[in-house]
């Protein structure tokens, strides 16, 4: 006797097969998914590169003390 229980249709595992798991890397995500992520990361990089602009800054200004 078994102890395997089915997984079902809307939660499967894609790993369980070759063929599924291939399907599920393929994937490809909306476009609009990827101009967002794209965004965010831009965003990412500009709050960061102010942020180090800021210390260079406050260090600079705590040096002249």
């Amino acid at each position: 006797m078994s102890n395997h229980t089915p997984q079902p249709d809307h939660n499967y595992d894609p790993a369980g097969s070759t063929q599924m798991f291939r399907a599920f890397v393929d994937e490809q995500p909306p476009a609009a998914e990827v101009q967002r992520a794209q965004t965010k990361v831009r965003a990412g990089v500009v709050v960061g590169a102010v942020i180090v602009l800021l210390v260079i800054v406050g260090a600079i200004a705590l040096a002249m003390k």
